[in-house]
């Protein structure tokens, strides 16, 4: 064939190419998506596309169900009219509170307010951009680096959200060929970063850490990398680790130690440097430090500290940090401020401690059961029936007393509680007549 009809029925079949095309793309009436519109509608259920039939919503209707047939009002979304510290106001009224993570009283501390007025001033309310790109500023390198003294570390990087400083560092951490080991009372926050990372996950019981040294003699040599996570302080039950069991375990098994200190650090040691200083451990000898600034540190957001590498591979790498905007400069100098003040006053720990002491010693002597707490900042009293928890709650605020119940699924329903978080300015009148106050509720339910 000639090179004219060779280039002549390439051109043909170029041309039938493009017009097959364009009736592909053509409905009947000449229109876009005639595929669409000849293709059977597939048949998926309702429950997969509505938002009022999803599992979670359905079990919150079910909850609010089950609180109006027994007459409970919701227990949560309570409305705080100021600021809450020892007290509070709810509906125009002012409440012993319980229910306030703000140990040390720093939150409204006119130092710390003055420092984050005076940032907030300078860099506006926002840095406006992840740091890595242009969202740096002074007051986050000043407050790293503080935190990384007070850990007596190499360096420290504070995240933007407590519960994504686990999730991300866990997740970009590990991996599938990985295994994290973790304490059956973990927060949530660190089962979602070991969920992301892809990394083998087991659970070990509560603060058993010949069961954790089971595990790891079974199965360290199958995996590459070894997370062991507890914490510090458990908010649940207000119980502490063996630190320097845990380290041991560790260091044999070549794993690393992560140890979320939310609730520990400010409110145990002498000064406050968390379950390190109590347990008279070397920081050094654990592997990752992880807390939030929610509690003592009166701000919001999350911190890593540890050695240079670990903080440079979160700072470049991790998502939850790399993709996010930078903490607010007002919240890194209220934490700043915070840091700086509990070093200063150690009596504010002082007090804190007496006082968490004091409601658990008076708490057992009125014949409540207190758990496991160690008497620092968590009690709970256990109700034994989140029905009971939820009424004493109730009726407690009805006499200027708030305090939360925890109910079940979060905790087993022989757990239900009332938990209290202690605060550095409650009285010894107040405390008394808290417990008091629940005796006489009590003894009417009963």
């Amino acid at each position: 064939m000639s090179n004219s009809g060779t280039d002549k029925l390439k051109k043909s079949l170029k041309q039938r190419i493009i017009e097959q095309a364009k009736q592909r793309r053509q409905s009947p009436d000449g229109e876009r998506g005639a595929g669409l519109a000849n293709s059977a509608e597939p048949r998926i259920s309702e429950k997969f596309t509505r938002f009022d039939l999803q599992p979670g919503y359905q079990q919150v209707k079910m909850m609010r169900a089950t609180g109006e047939r027994r007459g409970i009002d919701n227990p949560f979304f309570k409305l705080h009219e100021g600021i809450a510290g020892a007290t509070t106001v709810i509906g125009g009224r002012t409440c012993i509170n319980f229910a306030s993570y703000n140990y040390l009283n720093l939150s409204h501390h006119p130092e710390v307010l003055e420092a984050a007025t005076e940032a907030m001033q300078r860099y506006g309310t926002s840095v406006s951009a992840s740091r890595a790109v242009s969202g740096e500023r002074p007051i986050h390198e000043a407050f790293e680096r503080e935190l990384a003294a007070a850990y007596d570390v190499e360096d420290a990087v504070v995240f933007v959200s407590g519960h994504a400083t686990n999730v991300s560092t866990i997740g970009h951490l590990l991996g599938p060929r990985d295994l994290v080991l973790h304490d059956e009372y973990a927060h949530n926050s660190l089962l979602i970063g070991a969920q992301l990372s892809g990394a083998r996950r087991m659970s070990f019981p509560h603060n058993d850490a010949g069961a954790l040294e089971k595990l790891l003699s079974r199965h360290r040599e199958q995996f590459e990398r070894v997370l062991v996570v507890i914490e510090g302080l458990y908010s649940m039950d207000g119980d502490i680790p063996d630190l320097a069991r845990f380290v041991a375990i560790k260091q044999h098994y070549h794993a690393w130690l992560m140890v979320d200190e939310a609730h520990s650090f400010g409110t145990l040691g002498s000064s406050g440097k968390g379950i390190r200083e109590h347990c008279e451990v070397a920081s050094r000898d654990v592997d990752i430090w992880m807390g939030t600034l929610s509690k003592t540190l009166s701000g919001c957001g999350g911190y890593i500290a540890g050695c240079h590498a670990l903080v440079e591979n979160l700072r470049y790498l991790a998502p939850g940090f790399l993709y996010s905007v930078g903490l607010p400069p007002q919240n890194a100098a209220a934490s700043l401020a915070s840091l700086r003040i509990m070093a200063r006053e150690p009596q504010r720990i002082e007090r804190l401690q007496h006082n968490s002491r004091y409601f658990r010693e008076q708490a057992i002597n009125a014949g409540f059961n207190v758990g496991k707490s160690i008497g620092v900042a968590v009690i709970p009293i256990i109700t034994g029936s989140s029905i009971i928890a939820v009424k004493l709650s109730e009726a407690l605020l009805r006499r200027d007393i708030n305090v939360q119940p925890i109910l079940y699924p979060a905790v087993p329903e022989r757990s239900a509680r009332l938990r209290f978080f202690i605060n550095s300015e409650h009285s010894e009148a107040q405390i008394d007549a808290t417990l008091s106050v629940l005796q006489q509720e009590w003894a009417q339910l009963a």
